[in-house]
């Protein structure tokens, strides 16, 4: 049985959000954190201190920022909060996969799953609480949109899980679209990489879209992190039938933008395909997608359907599976198929929804 636990709010001060008129400095840049220094008339290498405490070294409160003065400490208190929270709950999973459950500042509740598989530690990380994609095989869709989440309660949830110093590896794949909150998952990933606050190489990260248009381009030209996009059907028409948003962003006007972008080098781009048994798992789709990315740097990765509730879309079997990825791979498309984990627990591919109330 997996097993479920609640967590009192002890580890971190001020940790569970209270609707505090207090502006949170977590998430702020470096140049943020300057002008907040400079504004409190302090030497301009005081936003960098700020910076390595938040980031690098994780405080949790201002009383740990010991080469800064008590009294400026006590005047950012008054002003700021760091504000780090813990999780609410924590599920996990017989394989060793972990689901955590954050509260948001305006009262959502979002998800994070730690995945381990030997050497490599993965993050899966939520941008918003809910998605309004519609997305007709996710149950975070179902959820509808809540509200997007700010580029600390993003960077937050990497910081704040018990495995937080283990991770290698962080993927923009939990709940929303993070291109549907281009602003605040762009400045998160900044944090991530940039030499005042993690020093992370973009290698490390993958982000995760259906392609939202401008957004995409944003992305591609801001940032170097890995690129993963949800295509599961070649043909318009069936794409439209699982993704609606199809209409508003259509594959191809999609292809067009990332065939326009050089691939060389280490950014790596993956097209993740979810197989439905008699959808999107014959031998028309397997043709059409060999056309669709020719002539693009690029992978596939194919995912098991985990059935949700009250769906009449069904998986496809391993025979089906392992056929499809041979197909591909002697096509010469790198095609690989990605391990389910976390499924008694919610927390596979397509499942996280924070419907019900938490056990607290």
């Amino acid at each position: 049985m997996p097993q479920i636990i609640s967590i009192s709010p002890s580890i971190f001060q001020m940790s569970l959000p209270s609707h505090h008129p207090s502006p949170n400095l977590l998430g702020k840049s470096l140049h943020e954190l300057t002008e907040i220094a400079l504004s409190f008339g302090l030497k301009r290498f005081a936003g960098a201190q700020l910076a390595r405490w938040l980031y690098p070294s994780r405080a949790v409160s201002f009383e740990q920022m010991s080469n800064i003065s008590a009294s400026v400490r006590a005047m950012l208190g008054e002003k700021f909060r760091v504000g780090r929270q813990e999780s609410r709950e924590v599920a996990i999973s017989r394989d060793g996969t972990k689901k955590y459950l954050f509260e948001t500042a305006d009262g959502n509740f979002i998800e994070s799953v730690y995945i381990p598989d030997n050497e490599r530690h993965t993050l899966c990380i939520s941008s918003q609480a809910g998605c309004r994609m519609g997305c007709r095989f996710c149950m975070t869709a179902r959820m509808g949109f809540r509200g997007q989440l700010s580029a600390g309660e993003i960077v937050n949830q990497i910081m704040s899980v018990a495995e937080a110093e283990q991770l290698t590896n962080i993927v923009y794949m939990g709940m929303g679209e993070p291109l549907d909150n281009v602003d605040n998952v762009l400045r998160s990933i900044e944090i991530m990489t940039a030499s005042w606050g993690f020093a992370w190489s973009p290698t490390r990260i993958t982000l995760s879209t259906i392609g939202v248009l401008p957004s995409l381009e944003r992305f591609l030209n801001e940032c170097k992190v890995n690129l993963a996009v949800s295509l599961h059907s070649p043909f318009d028409g069936e794409r439209t039938k699982l993704m609606p948003m199809q209409k508003a962003y259509p594959i191809g006007k999609v292809l067009e933008v990332l065939k326009s972008y050089d691939w060389r080098g280490q950014r790596r781009l993956t097209f993740e395909y979810i197989l439905f048994e008699g959808v999107n798992d014959r031998r028309e789709d397997i043709n059409e997608l060999i056309k669709l990315l020719k002539g693009l740097e690029c992978r596939v990765n194919l995912i098991r359907f985990h059935a949700i509730p009250d769906s009449d879309l069904r998986g496809v079997s391993a025979e089906k599976l392992s056929w499809f990825n041979g197909e591909l791979n002697s096509a010469g498309i790198r095609t690989t198929t990605r391990s389910s984990r976390g499924e008694d627990i919610l927390a596979a591919c397509g499942l996280l929804a924070t419907s019900n109330h938490p056990t607290l």
